[in-house]
């Protein structure tokens, strides 16, 4: 390639990846940001001398160039789903990149990949793999294939990533960096992109053109809805009596709020969210009816039982926002659905509105201006949204009738999650993702500002809490993080902890400690199956899973990875143990507040289903009675296939 008229520099593959990775920006509205924060990774034989190497001459380079911080991670699929929640709390604008050795050290990034891609969060994984020149094959780590001498274990990428590529030669690396910076960078294809780099390619010279390294600047791009799908979208919403509107991601991702809130105000038209859109409005704002669908609150439930018409923004409709295609009872039904996607946006045969949330919103805004729903359903909304706010603060602060069977220094989770609301800021982040907390946080917590809350439900992810904490507070230092983890969650990842300590980075992790898996335990209980295999117990004698509690002491499995412990054991002491953490050090490292609750208490009902089959066949008469009882609900699921207005209908009065 090297010519009189082709400038170039002479690096590896891994070096020249680093240096192109740290030119990359991008731009929204004008902003322009660095893409990549960093390199979170883990080194083995298959790329310490390779990409280990390159980010060490970064770090030493004292020539001025851009640099890209490497941070050492404790397992490589927490890293990625650190840097999922570093690119989720920036709005999918800037993400990290993870590398990872041949072998197990790359397919424990499976799950990561999976997550990200799911939830449409950019993440870039630098998966080692065996060598390309195959000299020595098989090398250590290499899946052997009688087939197919070009498979290897990172072929499990494909599926679970938007790009994927494997770079077996210096040539193909240019086209590869460019392929999956098209795809993290676009709001419609984002999710994991996977650049597989053979150990032996990673440490291989090059001539390289230098304008691959030259900044390079993606620009974000918020497409417009088509004029005729909001005019066929604004006579559905003048022809609806009982409209409601069901807020996703897509508001965060697109900054939607304030056009949501103008819409809400100008129309009337009720507001329930998703997990992923949840804060789209603030708690008291008249319009927020709260969560909908299965960990749905009372009050959005009701009201998307009797919606003519579900306004759907940014949502991808999964079956807890739809509780299992049963939320939505009205016979004639009609679904919008505005999405940067056209695979979402024509879900449940809806009128597809392609666009950006914020434009499609001003567009809808301006196109029923001067509408408003009948007061008949604005009075329904008040009185639905005061009984609701009752049922939280009696959730929050429980009476004796519920803390009489209580054990002493034992609390219910809602209490502790209310404890936890009521004595954090209102820029502080709540962080989950799986058991029972996401959702008695979907319905319970009152969301105070448009980046406060954080639970990843698209793949609900165990042990994704305490390394999404640390990539929240990564990307937003003046905020404190509080990850709010079940003890089977903890279980799963707490070596992250140690993560934090050695980067100095403060995140609260409130472990909630209940000797088993709340969740799937209740689950189980309610399926007729009897909590079998949920409860952290020894066995007993007769050979059955019911024996004591295991005697597991979570506060010092923390403390012996360096965090700062506080064990509580009374609603008095969680208030004073969330102060102590406010006012920890900036730099302190992670606090761990340990606080026992019963899971035997539940929170308070959403009046919603969610679709888990029961055994249809079985001897127990618990197992029998829940079947009975699945066999009704499924009576109330719908298709949802109601047809949309053609476009060059004009949509009339009811």
């Amino acid at each position: 390639m090297s010519s009189e008229h082709t400038a170039t520099v002479r690096l590896t593959v891994a070096q020249a990846t680093a240096r192109f990775l740290a030119a990359q920006w991008s731009e929204r509205d004008g902003r322009q940001r660095r893409f990549f924060a960093g390199v979170f990774g883990i080194f083995g034989h298959g790329n310490v001398a390779g990409f280990g190497q390159a980010l060490l001459q970064m770090e030493r380079d004292d020539t001025g160039g851009p640099r890209l911080p490497y941070v050492l991670a404790r397992n490589e699929q927490a890293m990625v789903h650190t840097s999922v929640a570093y690119a989720r709390q920036q709005d999918r604008l800037e993400t990290w990149a993870c590398t990872a050795s041949i072998g197990p050290g790359s397919t424990n990034m499976l799950t990561g990949a999976a997550l990200a891609t799911v939830n449409r969060i950019p993440v870039l994984l630098l998966p080692s793999d065996a060598f390309a020149t195959r000299v020595s094959t098989p090398v250590l780590q290499e899946l052997e294939q009688p087939y197919a001498g070009d498979i290897s274990v990172n072929d499990a990428f494909r599926p679970l990533s938007r790009f994927f590529d494997r770079v077996t030669r210096p040539e193909q690396l240019p086209s590869a960096l460019l392929g999956a910076m098209r795809v993290l960078t676009d709001p419609v294809e984002t999710g994991a992109a996977t650049i597989a780099l053979p150990q032996d390619v990673q440490a291989e010279a090059f001539d390289w053109p230098v304008e691959l390294f030259a900044p390079r600047t993606w620009h974000i791009a918020r497409p417009p809805a088509e004029t005729a799908r909001i005019a066929a979208a604004a006579g559905l919403v003048r022809a609806a009596r009982r409209p409601m509107l069901v807020a996703g991601g897509g508001v965060h991702y697109s900054g939607a709020e304030e056009a949501l809130r103008a819409f809400a105000e100008a129309t009337g038209i009720p507001v329930g969210e998703t997990q992923a859109g949840k804060g789209s409005l603030p708690h008291g704002h008249p319009r927020l009816m709260g969560a909908v669908g299965s960990t749905g609150t009372a009050a959005a439930n009701a009201l998307a039982r009797q919606a003519d018409l579900v306004i759907g923004v940014g949502t991808r409709w999964s079956d807890f926002t739809t509780a299992s295609r049963t939320a939505f009872q009205h016979p004639g039904v009609r679904f919008v659905n505005v999405n940067v996607a056209a695979f979402d946006a024509g879900k449940h045969a809806g009128l597809s509105v392609v666009a950006d949330a914020r434009e499609a919103l001003t567009a809808l805004t301006a196109a029923v201006a001067g509408h408003h729903v009948p007061a008949s359903h604005e009075e329904r909304q008040e009185g639905l949204r005061a009984a609701w706010d009752a049922t939280v603060d009696a959730a929050y602060h429980p009476d004796a009738s519920v803390t009489g069977r209580l054990a002493p220094g034992v609390l219910t989770q809602a209490a502790v999650l209310g404890c936890v609301n009521e004595h954090t800021d209102p820029r502080d982040v709540v962080l989950c993702a799986a058991g029972s907390m996401p959702g008695d946080l979907h319905k319970l917590w009152r969301v105070r500002d448009r980046k406060a809350y954080h639970v990843e439900y698209g793949y609900s992810c165990m042990g994704y809490e305490i390394p999404g904490a640390i990539g929240v507070r990564l990307a937003d230092g003046t905020r404190d993080v509080f990850a709010m983890v079940g003890d089977g969650g903890y279980l799963m990842m707490p070596t992250e902890l140690a993560t934090a300590v050695q980067e100095r980075v403060k995140i609260v992790v409130v472990l909630v400690q209940n000797n088993g898996f709340h969740s799937i335990g209740s689950l189980s209980e309610s399926l007729g199956s009897q909590r079998f295999g949920t409860r952290y117990r020894y066995r007993s004698a007769d050979g059955r899973l019911d024996g004591p509690p295991l005697p597991t002491d979570l506060a010092a499995n923390a403390r012996s990875l360096g965090a700062h412990v506080i064990e509580v054991r009374s609603r008095a002491a969680l208030e004073a143990a969330i102060a102590e953490a406010k006012a920890w050090p900036a730099d302190g490292g992670p606090v761990v507040i340990h606080v026992e609750t019963d899971p035997l208490v539940p929170s308070p009902d959403s009046e919603s289903w969610w679709d888990v089959p029961v055994s249809a066949v079985s001897t127990l008469d618990s197992t029998r009675a829940a079947h009975e009882g699945y066999a009704a609900s499924k009576d109330a699921q719908r298709p949802l296939l109601a047809p949309a207005s053609p476009l060059a209908e004009e949509a009339g009065g009811e």
